[in-house]
């Protein structure tokens, strides 16, 4: 089937850029693409249009590059902090994964980044300190430090109360020692005497 070539007026994933020229059926053109305001057919007028569709798209992806490297000098400052529930043994219950990062970032300082962008070989199941990688474009990485703290309050230690506990069970043993019936050695049980 024949294809019908377009410039494309917007961004496309999977398909192109603004001001790309591409190769598509007519039947998504003319259904999608056309009514969307997303592409312009292929003419001799629209030829034209091009060049202004290129200054845009260049002034967009030097916004974007500024603005991103702006973003990536801010994030290596910050640390972000996750509250997470904890067993008693500091076992996290479940998992610190890209998605929560991203919902704490709009959270706790309001930044709004996809989660794509956000790179973890895998979602994070300790507490602790960690860093964590963001790709922003396609020239700009980050790191994010990320502080992961157990929501689950601390067992409160009173050092006096505990010390007047081991003394109270060594005393105890002491006692217990000192105290010990003297056993008597077991007799034979013979037959009674006749």
């Amino acid at each position: 089937m024949p294809k019908t070539e377009v410039i494309l007026t917007h961004n496309i994933v999977d398909l192109g850029a603004e001001s790309d020229h591409v190769k598509v059926s007519p039947g998504y053109a003319r259904n999608y693409l056309y009514p969307q305001g997303l592409a312009i057919p292929v003419t001799s007028a629209n030829k034209r249009r091009l060049e202004a569709l290129r200054q845009r798209r260049a002034e967009r992806e030097a916004h974007d590059l500024n603005s991103m490297t702006e973003l990536a000098k801010s994030f290596s400052k910050l640390v972000l902090v996750l509250k997470v529930k904890t067993g008693e043994d500091g076992k996290m219950f479940g998992s610190v994964t890209a998605g929560t990062i991203v919902d704490e970032l709009k959270h706790q300082f309001d930044v709004a980044i996809e989660k794509k962008k956000v790179r973890l070989e895998r979602p994070l199941h300790q507490v602790g300190d960690h860093e964590v990688e963001l790709r922003l474009h396609a020239d700009v990485t980050s790191t994010l430090k990320v502080r992961i703290e157990s929501s689950n309050p601390p067992p409160a230690v009173d050092l006096a109360a505990e010390a007047k506990a081991k003394e109270a069970a060594k005393a105890k043993a002491e006692g217990e020692k000192r105290e010990r019936p003297v056993r008597k050695p077991a007799r034979d049980k013979a037959a009674p005497a006749a």
